[in-house]
């Protein structure tokens, strides 16, 4: 592996920390926010979504403009916007302005995932996709359990809003590494992509257009987004479960959330691995699995100890996920297309986003508890599961 690789890898693992350690900040900070703004959990559920559906709009935008742009550009300014919203979360005042911070923060966020894969993956052998996105995406993980650590540490010394602030600062830091590090790779005439203009459609509409005939496209698709519906809810919620029903610790309960990285930390590594040998569509399987049994569990959960083992279950399938469905935009379909095809999933993904928090936080307001809720996570990580038995015997040969 090159230098400019190396320093691609680099900055791309600390723009997938900052990001998701954003992203997941949210249920850690909620628990104080709650009482603080005065919102149900309906509420704080459509502050989430106000993130995810900024997030959801300019994703597949940033995924077909990356295709066609210097990422160094685009990673510097939407990681600033990144910033920028988190930092101004520790301005906001009711659900008003709550959803218009969170909201730029997930314009920014929208650069944290597409174009960070789209680029390291130009950079790596073919054979070693799967391995190089899973190393970059242990900065996902990374975010989380700093972020786990470090918050209560903050909000006990000083206060929520700070939590915000700190993220933001490392947003704009974040930023300027991406300005120093990141590379675009040299033009290669051997490639598809400087052979597109005369095997491959160019514009927009005709690169959606081939993209939509294929029956994969869809299937995994949309297998992502129940997927990502799944994980929203236990995120959002876990930390607030503890504390609320279960009278854990707020510091006990925001380790949780770092235990639930670590396993998918390890997830990573192993199935992310285990993805270029055994297929990506069963690893897909496998943690779907996975991610049905971890909230069933925490649904019942009774002790620490017993939604620990929940949450290692759920984390070691989660961890996998964001990793292997890159890399499968990559084996599936058109090598020029791997921008398009992630920000075109994203929308997916975002659609099971935006609706997931707000559902979830709807039945423990109705129900007066999160049994439901993570029910409905449990169901459809089933629903993602069965979505990819159609292309299980599918390769990237016979598509």
């Amino acid at each position: 592996m090159n230098r400019n690789a190396s320093t691609v890898i680099i900055a791309g693992f600390f723009t997938i920390f900052i990001s998701y350690a954003v992203r997941y900040s949210y249920g850690l900070l909620l628990p104080f926010m709650l009482p603080y703004l005065g919102i149900s959990n309906a509420q704080a559920g459509a502050i989430y979504s106000s993130y995810f559906i900024a997030y959801t709009v300019f994703s597949p935008v940033l995924g077909l403009v990356t295709d066609r742009s210097a990422v160094r550009y685009v990673l510097t300014f939407f990681i600033a916007l990144l910033g920028l919203g988190s930092f101004l979360m520790s301005c906001t005042s009711g659900i008003i302005s709550a959803c218009i911070f969170f909201g730029l923060a997930g314009i920014g966020q929208s650069a944290g995932w597409v174009p960070v894969v789209t680029i390291v993956q130009r950079w790596v052998n073919p054979g070693k996709r799967g391995r190089a996105v899973a190393t970059v995406d242990i900065g996902s993980g990374a975010g989380i359990i700093i972020a786990g650590l470090v918050l209560p540490i903050i909000v006990t010394n000083l206060d929520w809003r700070w939590g915000w602030r700190c993220l933001g600062i490392m947003g704009f830091l974040v930023s300027g590494i991406n300005y120093l590090f990141i590379k675009d790779p040299p033009a290669d005439p051997n490639t598809l992509i400087a052979n597109m203009e005369s095997s491959l459609p160019t514009s927009v509409l005709q690169v959606i257009k081939e993209l939509i005939k294929i029956p994969a496209f869809w299937y995994i698709g949309f297998s992502y987004m129940m997927i990502c519906f799944c994980i929203i809810i236990p995120f959002t919620f876990l930390p607030s479960y503890a504390t609320q029903t279960l009278e854990i610790p707020y510091a006990s309960a925001a380790l949780l959330i770092s235990i639930l990285a670590i396993c998918g930390i390890l997830g990573k590594l192993v199935f992310g691995y285990l993805s270029d040998t055994a297929g990506r569509i069963r690893i897909m399987l496998l943690c779907a699995i996975l991610t049905t049994i971890g909230p069933l569990a925490m649904a019942f959960s009774e002790s620490f100890s017993s939604l620990t083992v929940s949450t290692i279950i759920f984390g070691t399938g989660y961890g996998a996920l964001w990793p292997v469905y890159a890399a499968a935009s990559r084996d599936f379909f058109p090598k020029a297309y791997s921008g398009s095809v992630i920000g075109l999933w994203t929308v997916l993904l975002g659609t099971g986003s935006i609706i997931s928090p707000v559902l979830a936080g709807w039945a423990v307001d109705i129900t007066g508890n999160y049994t439901f809720a993570f029910g409905i996570a449990a169901f459809a990580a089933i629903i993602s599961g069965l979505l990819l038995l159609p292309v299980l015997n599918t390769t990237p040969d016979n598509l």
